[in-house]
Order: C-alpha cells, then structure tokens, then sequence
C-alpha cells in the first residue's frame, strides 16, 4: 500500500479492500499527526444473529478495519502490517445500520504497532473495543495479497 492510501481513499483514487467494501467501510476522517481515523461501516440485515444483533464477528472485522487502517496510514512505501492480536469486549448489542469506527495509534515503533478504538452506533452509543497489536513488515506484501490491492 502507498504511504498516501488514506489520502487516496478521500480523493477517490484508491478504493478500501475487498473484505473493507463488503463491511460498507467509508473513510470519514483521518489525522496524521494524532493518527486517529474515523470510519463508517454499512450493517446489513444478512449480519445479523438469531436474535436480530449484528454477530460479535462481524464487529470484530469491523474493528479490526479501522484500528488496521489506522496502522496502515503510518507505513511507508515498502512496508505492511498484519494484526496479530485483537483483543474485543462487547458492550451493548449492534443493531443493522450505520455503525462508526474511531481509532488511535497509542504506539508506533519500527517493528510494532498497537491500536485501540471503538465502534458506537448512529447514537452515540458504545458498542464494542477494542486493542490491537500489528507487526510491521517491510520488503512489500506478501504474493498471497488479492489482485488488485497493491
């Protein structure tokens, strides 16, 4: 990924992964210096459980979107950041509908990363967390990335 894809995403120049899009995943902020975005996602009904709530998996893609974007935006040319650890806790059950992902770079070294944030409904209302660890990797991305994602 390009050291601008956060700035490509706003410009409409780069569009989110695969697996991003299918999560509705729209880019509404981003701070460098902070290095905080804000994303939105889409839950759809086909996300939802028995019970109507969108399933704790599908929040945790979710999460795992916005605290890895928030990641990906601090690399360079040649460098890309798998998670290696997710730690989520569930706060109240999401319903379909717009869902908002806030997240944060807390730390930022030459081979780690580690992210928090949050996804809150239309509300305002606390949904889940979240606390990640990325590695950082560089010589490009691996030869298993999907056609398309560069």
């Amino acid at each position: 990924m390009s050291t601008n894809w956060v700035r490509e995403l706003f410009e409409g120049r780069a569009a989110p992964p695969p697996a991003a899009r299918m999560l509705g995943f729209d880019l509404v902020a981003h701070d460098a210096e902070a290095m905080t975005i804000e994303v939105g996602f889409t839950a759809r009904e086909e996300f939802t459980n028995l019970a109507g709530h969108v399933q704790g998996g599908i929040l945790c893609a979710m999460l795992d979107s916005a605290l890895g974007s928030v990641v990906v935006a601090t690399l360079g040319e040649d460098e890309w950041a798998p998670t290696t650890d997710l730690h989520t806790q569930f706060h109240a059950p999401a319903l379909p509908g717009r869902i908002v992902g806030r997240a944060r770079v807390s730390r930022r070294g030459r081979a780690i990363a580690f992210a928090s944030g949050e996804l809150v409904d239309d509300d305002g209302r606390l949904l889940a967390t979240a606390l990640a660890t990325s590695a950082i990797r560089s010589g490009g991305r691996p030869r298993s990335a999907p056609p398309g994602i560069s």
